[in-house]
């Protein structure tokens, strides 16, 4: 009798410690279908074709918990072949599902197909938008935000509120008619205005006392954005799954493609004020405006909308140089983000790519190191993985700039091993913006300056507490470099943010390579994998 009143016991607590994890556990899967379709919106006042997810503009917002599993089956109706890309996320061991041409065959007209991917190991602001075809300057685009567990704290008081800010310039021109003006050789002109969620104006609101947490997002096509909130300073504490030293800012520069977090306490006398987004280093200045509504204002926004910077390109890269890892905080990890010391590796490869606008048979490209970059009707990855010959060069890009080497076209590939060290050096020889992003990865942006980069310049390094990023500018005439640990193998694009110049052809793609094929590296082809080019007739697993 005793053993049996002994055995419900137990089992009672067991039962009950279950119901405790199911309650209180987090979710491993998230399940997602979204449908991708044309609709008409006025974005800037004027009727126009928008690309909607989920006849949403912009799309639905992600909001995951690291390492959560996401399984989402993406419904193309639109009239051309369509992808996302999770710009950002790095998907370890799996470049399968990057969402790129070098990857992934687009999506056909009235077809499907599955992303299964983990945000692993990851915590911060991201984003998703199209890949293909410029479908970006049509929408497509939404926030993805990766929340800590709960078993690991954040380096700041868990804020009251949370807002995603998706701001960009907008043209009003359909996104096919920009494509064949690129087709045909011409540049874009400058853009018609900026939005913020898509809109031209919109609120948020909040109540007084409180802190939110504001994440701003550049999901534009061509500019810089400098970003402000009247009478509020911004704390900055994220940027792009990198949490940092905590400076406050009156405005922030974000540019092309890249992400960051601030806290902002409504501390201010109950009124609305003024929420502001402006282009930067544009001789048009183009705004849009939201407003942040204190729920007890009885006031609408008033006085003048605050003020940019007045200084321009010597003013960005001194607040840039402001950015420093917090190397006692963690991220996603226990361990803080500081145990990790790459300033004391020795890069075992130097990599400097150098842009530039060449006319190659009569019409505008875009360059890295004098090679335009085309997209193969067979993805990379997949020529790579059924040992398909003739799809991509290994030898067509120089890893140094050399004047002397005529503009070309080519599918171009870096070969690199898995677990290199590498330094790569952004040379920027025009006069304008540069923005560039690399998949699969976050890097330590060690180093900014103007003129040319020599190797004398490492002595200028910040090889201490340099943040990661997955996106970094180049300032004009002026050299960016960053340090990236190749831990993650793979196919991986390497591109400008700036969509004129991905779409033709600044771009490349870094291979990742070993010859040891282990699960341990990379997953297998997924079963549903699409098949295009000369891939189509081989067997999936």
């Amino acid at each position: 009798m005793g053993s049996t009143s002994l055995l419900h016991l137990l089992l009672g607590v067991v039962l009950a410690l279950l119901s405790v994890s199911l309650v209180e556990g987090e979710d491993a899967y998230k399940y997602y279908t979204w449908t991708v379709t044309y609709g008409i919106l006025s974005p800037l006042g004027s009727p126009q074709q928008v690309v909607l997810i989920d006849g949403q503009f912009p799309g639905p917002q992600l909001d995951l918990v690291t390492n959560e599993n996401v399984v989402l089956n993406l419904v193309n109706k639109l009239d051309e072949p369509f992808l996302l890309t999770w710009n950002g996320i790095k998907q370890r061991k799996n470049s399968w599902q990057d969402g790129v041409l070098g990857t992934n065959c687009p999506i056909p007209p009235n077809s499907n197909y599955t992303y299964k991917f983990q945000v692993k190991d990851q915590i911060g602001t991201y984003t998703y938008f199209p890949s293909t075809s410029l479908h970006k300057a049509a929408g497509g685009f939404g926030g993805l935000n990766v929340y800590h567990r709960s078993v690991i704290p954040v380096p700041y008081p868990y804020p009251d509120g949370d807002f995603t800010l998706l701001i960009g310039d907008w043209y009003k021109t359909n996104h096919k008619v920009l494509r064949e003006s690129l087709d045909s050789g011409k540049s874009l002109a400058f853009p018609d205005g900026l939005l913020i969620n898509g809109q031209a104006h919109t609120t948020i609101n909040g109540d007084q006392g409180k802190t939110y947490m504001f994440r701003i997002s550049n999901v534009g096509m061509s500019t810089s954005i400098n970003f402000r909130i009247q009478g509020h300073p911004l704390k900055l504490v994220e940027i792009e799954g990198s949490h940092i030293v905590q400076n406050t800012y009156d405005t922030l520069d974000v540019h092309v493609g890249q992400s960051a977090a601030v806290l902002v306490t409504l501390n201010q006398p109950p009124k609305d004020y003024y929420i502001v987004a402006s282009t930067r280093f544009s001789r048009k200045v183009l705004t849009a405006t939201a407003v942040l509504h204190y729920s007890n204002s009885n006031s609408p926004a008033s006085g003048p909308l605050p003020s940019p910077p007045i200084y321009q390109y010597h003013w960005s890269v001194k607040q840039a140089r402001t950015y420093r890892w917090n190397l006692t905080a963690n991220a996603a990890r226990p361990n803080p983000q500081g145990s990790y010391h790459y300033g004391k590796i020795t890069p075992t490869k130097t990599i400097v790519l150098s842009n530039s606008a060449p006319l190659i048979n009569g019409k505008l490209r875009y360059a890295v190191n004098k090679v335009s970059y085309v997209n193969s009707d067979t993805p990379l990855k997949l020529a790579d993985y059924f040992n398909i010959p003739g799809i991509y060069s290994v030898d067509s890009i120089q890893t140094l700039p050399s004047e002397s080497t005529p503009a070309s076209i080519a599918t171009s590939v870096v070969p690199t091993s898995l677990h290199d060290f590498i330094e790569v050096v952004f040379q920027n020889n025009e006069n304008a913006m540069q923005s560039w992003h690399l998949d699969g990865y976050d890097f330590w942006v060690v180093g900014y300056g103007f003129g040319q980069w020599t190797p004398a310049k490492r002595r200028t390094y910040n090889l201490v507490d340099a943040l990661t990023r997955h996106t970094t500018q180049v300032y004009p005439n002026a050299w960016t470099t960053i340090l990236v640990s190749l831990d993650n193998q793979g196919m991986w694009n390497l591109r400008s943010a700036i969509w004129e110049r991905q779409y033709l052809g600044q771009q490349l793609y870094l291979r990742v390579w070993t010859s040891e094929r282990s699960l341990a590296n990379e997953y297998d082809i997924p079963n549903n994998a699409l098949l295009c080019g000369k891939a189509v007739g081989h067997n999936n697993p």
